[in-house]
């Protein structure tokens, strides 16, 4: 079940792309169904999993995620780690880790630290296919600014 969500996240993560964006897509899942999915835009707060939260917030009309599941293409970093606190959202899976930027783990972990909600992640899900999406999106792009 997971793979199949985060095959919709990889969608999102190739419209970026076709965009001229960077290829980062998010998805919000509640009760096995998709309830907002987003990829990042071209400004500095349009990342993926900012736009899909505040997409869910409106579909469900509340406050918090409760009960919600995140799929990233990767690894959040630390704005948009803190949003998915802020919103309560109960799980986070991701498919790249994210040396430069990465919160859960990579360069941080910020979900350890004693905020007033806990978040279960894993991280590594389909990853080479979401790696491969990031490694040649910037391959063309050194390309074209060379």
């Amino acid at each position: 079940m997971m793979n199949k969500f985060m095959i919709k996240a990889i969608d999102e993560a190739k419209q970026a792309q076709q965009e001229g964006n960077v290829p980062i897509g998010a998805i919000i899942v509640k009760d096995q169904q998709i309830i907002a999915s987003s990829h990042n835009g071209s400004g500095s707060l349009e990342h993926a999993e900012l736009l899909a939260i505040k997409q869910a917030l409106i579909k469900t009309n509340n406050r918090y995620l409760n009960g919600c599941e995140l799929y990233s293409t990767v690894e959040p970093c630390l704005m948009c780690s803190g949003a998915l606190i802020n919103s309560r959202i109960d799980k986070v899976f991701f498919g790249a880790y994210d040396s430069k930027s990465g919160c859960l783990g990579s360069i941080t972990d910020v979900f350890v630290l004693p905020f007033n909600h806990k978040i279960e992640y894993y991280g590594g899900i389909m990853e080479d296919e979401c790696l491969v999406l990031l490694k040649d999106f910037f391959k063309e792009k050194r390309k074209t600014n060379a």
